[in-house]
């Protein structure tokens, strides 16, 4: 894919105060071109010049609206895991499983929100050693970073959710162990952020959705029912998110604990305090994004575990609810916030992307900017 000229940033993302997740609402032309494309219509170059016109806008857009922390939208992928795609070794084709099938269930949560999603995983066997095949972030990152002078952050998809896409008992012949697997996801991740830093990104995005599940009871006994042990699930994913980053100067490293993002709809629910001292304490990544637009997230007291030098992003802005929320709640919120934790070590983003799928979440794309203004105001109220 060709890029644009990438330009020097002229921000610290280490002190920055507000921050973004990924993917924003899809442009309807950019929806359509995606449609075309799977029917036939629209051949691969076609789609890349409507996906380029729509990231043009879209950082043009962020920059007129004061973001200092910028995305491509996520707009070259149909869902966020997609970082993750191109990579060889998998059965059914060389490219590696994205997604999971999901199966709603129209149960609304504690704050009597939108419905919860229920996921059942589609895991797909590996017949050689998997290798890097398309450093897609990179492709994204070149473009994007070509267009502006701020920074643009890259997105990859944690470790241990990529673990979920493969199927360990089908693999065993190629990787005996879901560890001998997890050694290979963690190498090519690496390739792919040695890359990214060598083309100058300076912020590096890691979406961790499993992380939600050592919160939430139904996820915890199914864990337990499948024989697996909770605490050492998560002691794995810790060292394996740490040695995707370990050793790389001169980025800027995030972390984002998802509770579910799939058109409006939730996964999970529990307050971080069960796991807040070895996530906050054991991940090396400088700035945590956490979720709290809704009761499901509980208070703010576990934020007492954030050590000094890391920047806790309190994700208050909702991406599922049309809803537009005011300066003074959010300054409120950020001020219950500062009782456990000093502001200068807090943040502001949304809880999510607006989009983590290509259709989006049930807002348009005027709320969308609305929500993204107020963000603007409160930060610049609370901090200045």
């Amino acid at each position: 894919m060709p890029t644009e000229t990438a330009v020097q940033t002229e921000v610290d993302v280490t002190v920055v105060r507000v921050d973004a997740v990924g993917s924003l609402l899809r442009p309807p032309e950019l929806v359509t071109a995606f449609a075309a494309a799977d029917e036939g219509a629209l051949d691969t170059e076609g789609l890349r010049a409507v996906q380029d016109e729509a990231v043009r806008q879209v950082i043009a857009q962020q920059e007129a609206h004061g973001l200092p922390v910028l995305t491509d939208g996520e707009f070259r992928r149909r869902h966020f895991m997609e970082s993750f795609a191109e990579i060889a070794g998998y059965a059914h084709g060389r490219t590696a499983p994205v997604g999971v099938a999901v199966v709603t269930e129209e149960k609304t949560g504690v704050d009597g929100g939108p419905p919860m999603a229920r996921g059942r995983r589609v895991r797909t066997p590996v017949i050689e050693r998997i290798q890097l095949l398309r450093n897609r972030p990179l492709e994204e990152f070149g473009f994007a970073q070509g267009l502006t002078r701020r920074v643009v952050k890259a997105s990859l998809i944690t470790p241990a959710r990529i673990v979920e896409a493969y199927d360990a008992d089908g693999s065993r012949e190629v990787y005996p162990s879901v560890d001998d697997f997890l050694a290979d996801v963690v190498r090519i991740q690496r390739e792919m952020i040695e890359q990214l830093i060598d083309a100058g990104c300076r912020y590096i995005h890691i979406d961790a959705p499993d992380y939600a599940a050592y919160l939430d009871e139904r996820s915890l006994e199914a864990m337990r029912e499948q024989g697996h042990d909770p605490a050492a699930r998560l002691q794995r994913a810790l060292a394996a998110d740490n040695a995707v980053i370990e050793g790389f100067d001169g980025a800027t490293f995030g972390l984002h604990v998802c509770r579910g993002n799939f058109r409006g709809r939730w996964a999970r629910e529990g307050a971080y305090d069960a796991i807040a001292e070895s996530l906050y304490n054991g991940l090396g990544h400088q700035r945590l994004l956490l979720e709290y637009d809704s009761d499901r997230a509980g208070g703010f007291e576990s934020l007492r575990f954030v050590p000094a030098g890391k920047i806790a992003v309190l994700g208050l802005i909702s991406t599922k609810s049309p809803q537009v929320e005011t300066v003074d709640e959010l300054q409120r919120r950020i001020e219950e916030a500062a009782r456990f934790l000093p502001l200068e070590q807090l943040a502001i983003s949304p809880q999510c992307g607006f989009a983590s799928v290509l259709d989006g979440n049930p807002l348009d794309q005027e709320t969308q900017w609305r929500k993204l203004d107020v963000m603007m105001e409160t930060a610049s109220r609370v901090w200045g």
